[in-house]
């Protein structure tokens, strides 16, 4: 296992070994099917949910802030957001990042949407970012819904395979 390896059609010697190799096959192998795995698990809409949520996420001075997945965020709850609301959240996002990462010591050292979503409360901003705030809490509601959704399912299965 210690000796060179040599891939079929090559002739150059290598500074790999075998065991080395056989290392890297499994070890890409295995990154191979957990990717897919992953893409199979998250359908699009669910990752751009997923994403869009992180693109709120206060950590670090908003270092995952990204208006184009925030958009999109939006967008998934077209109930909410029509178009006129969707190009007002648009130039409402543009002022909001400024402020927020200005020097104002309420928006530092959050580490999260709930803790974005007081602090918004307690500064009295709601009002002035009222369609952030308003996407903030359907954030903060989704994997609530969700897991309740998943447990009323759960228990439907359960009697329907009783009965």
């Amino acid at each position: 296992m210690d000796e060179s390896y040599f891939p079929k059609k090559s002739k150059r010697k290598s500074n790999v070994c075998y065991s080395h190799h056989l290392r890297v096959e499994i070890f890409c192998a295995v990154i191979d099917v957990q990717l897919q795995e992953l893409n199979e698990r998250f359908d699009v809409v669910s990752s751009d949910l997923l994403l869009g949520m992180a693109s709120l996420s206060p950590v670090n001075s908003f270092t995952n802030f990204d208006k184009d997945r925030i958009m999109t965020l939006a967008k998934c709850y077209p109930n909410e957001f029509d178009k006129f609301q969707l190009r007002d959240l648009s130039y409402q996002l543009d002022t909001f990042i400024i402020h927020m990462r200005g020097d104002d010591p309420k928006f530092s050292n959050l580490q999260g949407i709930r803790d974005l979503a007081k602090a918004l409360v307690e500064a009295n901003l709601v009002e002035t970012y009222a369609l952030i705030y308003l996407l903030m809490k359907l954030t903060l509601i989704l994997p609530v819904a969700t897991a309740n959704v998943e447990r009323v399912l759960s228990s439907m299965k359960r009697i329907k395979n009783e009965v």
